[in-house]
């Protein structure tokens, strides 16, 4: 045993729970990488999502599996590295060996987190593993929607040649010399600046809570009202809080210039679809990319069908290659600084200390949304 980490004298038994995007094998893989081979017994479960939506799963949210399968795949583990397993109550009252749940997500929304805590178990997540995947996802749907890229691919499918889209009121917008207003700088909106700014783009950002000086050179702070009265287009990158639920709406929508572009890569509380759809129709607005909506999938009946100027995709921001192998190294990382007695850099909860134990030194961290 090495000071103040765990036991290597023996594998440390592991369960790893993969799925189709973020596989076992990377999951392994990270793992051996970090942490050497001889240091694990692995065991393996693979979930079924994507292929199978996630969903509620007892008290949890977003999970894929269920707990009889996760409780037998568990028994004996001491450490599980997964992206989507439900950490419930239940599960944590039938595995007391369980001590690290890491979960390779922005957050651990499949973690009870509190009943994590009263049962000593450790929760990490792996914030910013989309962030590049994200921005340039962004920047995919803004071009796209600017240029009309859609219904051209649409018509050479079809078989056609259509040229009409040279004239002057059917021809797309440029980003260089435009304004883009960017509402959030988090990870995503920062790397989003800077891409805008290297093509030409006059770029303003609305977030009270970010530092302007770690905002790329020439990117300007201003409010949301001289944001959405001065951009071209307006990309979302904010946080969902109650503050920001249903910040962008019919009197925020009417504010934008006649002939600008929407672009929603965030999260689809931040948007009132119906004021959007509205907007589009009527033609205040030109067109809007969007990968996050408010109900998910799409209802026949959601506002959004038939409007004009769409460019969609089904909340795919985040599904890079990069990203699921970013995201196993991220866990098993995690798992390696768990073995050597080392503190997270990422936990979610700090479980409780048992009487006359040394204080944590690590501090409990807020969740990302």
């Amino acid at each position: 045993m090495s000071e103040g980490g765990n036991d290597v004298s023996e594998p440390i038994p592991v369960l790893v729970a993969g799925d189709h995007f973020v596989l076992n094998r990377l999951l392994v893989e990270a793992l051996h990488e970090a942490g050497g081979p001889a240091a694990w017994r692995v065991r393996e479960l693979e979930l079924p999502w994507p292929h199978v939506p996630f969903g509620p799963i007892a008290e949890v949210r977003e999970a894929s599996g269920s707990e009889d399968r996760l409780i037998e795949a568990l028994a004996g583990a001491r450490v599980c590295l997964t992206q989507m397993a439900p950490l419930t109550r239940r599960v944590l009252e039938a595995c007391p060996e369980l001590e690290l749940f890491a979960v390779c997500r922005g957050g651990p929304v499949n973690a009870n987190l509190a009943a994590a805590a009263e049962h000593g178990v450790a929760v990490t997540f792996a914030p910013g593993r989309n962030a590049a995947s994200t921005a340039e996802h962004t920047l995919a749907l803004m071009l796209a929607a600017m240029r009309r890229i859609p219904p051209a691919h649409e018509s050479m499918l079809a078989g056609r040649w259509d040229g009409g889209g040279y004239a002057y009121d059917a021809a797309g917008l440029e980003l260089a010399g435009r304004t883009v207003g960017l509402v959030g700088a988090g990870a995503v909106g920062g790397r989003v600046a800077t891409a805008l700014l290297a093509l030409g783009a006059h770029v303003l950002v609305a977030d009270p809570y970010a530092d302007p000086a770690a905002m790329p050179a020439g990117v300007r702070m201003v409010g949301l009202p001289e944001l959405l009265a001065s951009s071209t287009v307006v990309s979302l990158h904010a946080r969902l809080t109650a503050e920001t639920t249903g910040l962008i709406g019919t009197a925020e929508l009417a504010a934008m210039p006649p002939g600008s572009v929407l672009v929603n890569c965030a999260r689809g509380a931040l948007l009132d679809y119906g004021a959007l759809a509205a907007a589009l129709r009527n033609g205040h607005l030109f067109a809007a990319g969007l990968d996050v909506y408010d109900v998910e999938p799409l209802p026949p009946d959601h506002p959004l069908h038939g409007a004009p100027g769409l460019v969609l995709t089904p909340h795919l921001a985040g599904a890079s290659r990069a990203v699921a192998e970013r995201a196993a190294r991220m866990v098993a990382a995690e798992a390696t600084r768990w073995l050597h007695g080392e503190p997270p850099l990422h936990q979610a909860t700090e479980p409780p200390r048992s009487a006359g134990a040394a204080p944590s030194p690590t501090r409990p961290r807020t969740v990302p949304r």
